[in-house]
């Protein structure tokens, strides 16, 4: 992995957090593409027994920033820190994740826990690849409370009739199958 220089990296991760801020308030994140190598990969853990991967620049666009972002517009992914380590090229971003309904006391509804990112930076301002991680059991519980005050986005709740259909899902493994690993 090689180094680059901190104000390089430093100039990243800020064109990063504002085209972040950008896409969310287009609630569409798929310009986000342009700032991966063409190679990348971009990757998450779904579950005990499924991972999710897209490779290539496109797939990243179509399906991890296409896909699976559909039904979250409004929502917010703050970061509240950000680590830097120049030598190994790589950027660690703490985020929460906000909805934009509020709950009936008006405290909007959030994915408890932390969430975050993990980059390797790639030159030429594109991430080589990205890592999110995030608590999928507080995830599941913030979602099944939406379903239950029914505020879920009309995108969200087809998103989850089509994930309860059984129907494969696109980037979605079987976990040891992914065509790159996560870790």
């Amino acid at each position: 992995m090689p180094a680059y220089p901190r104000e390089e990296l430093e100039r990243m991760v800020q064109h990063w957090l504002d085209e972040n801020e950008r896409c969310e308030s287009l609630g569409d994140w798929k310009d986000l593409a342009q700032l991966y190598t063409e190679d990348a990969t971009y990757g998450w853990n779904t579950g005990p027994n499924e991972d999710f991967m897209a490779v290539g620049r496109d797939e990243i666009r179509d399906i991890a920033l296409g896909v699976e972002m559909e039904g979250l517009d409004g929502w917010n992914y703050p970061y509240k820190r950000v680590l830097i380590d120049d030598q190994q090229g790589e950027v660690i971003g703490l985020w929460k994740q906000i909805a934009h309904a509020k709950r009936p006391d008006g405290t909007p509804y959030q994915v408890a826990g932390i969430g975050g990112s993990w980059f390797r930076y790639g030159g030429n301002m594109q991430w080589s690849w990205q890592r999110d991680f995030f608590d999928f059991g507080n995830a599941a519980h913030l979602f099944l409370e939406m379903i239950k005050a029914d505020v879920l986005s009309p995108g969200m709740k087809k998103r989850m009739e089509v994930a309860a259909s059984g129907v494969p899902q696109p980037g979605h493994y079987r976990k040891g199958t992914a065509p790159v690993e996560l870790w």
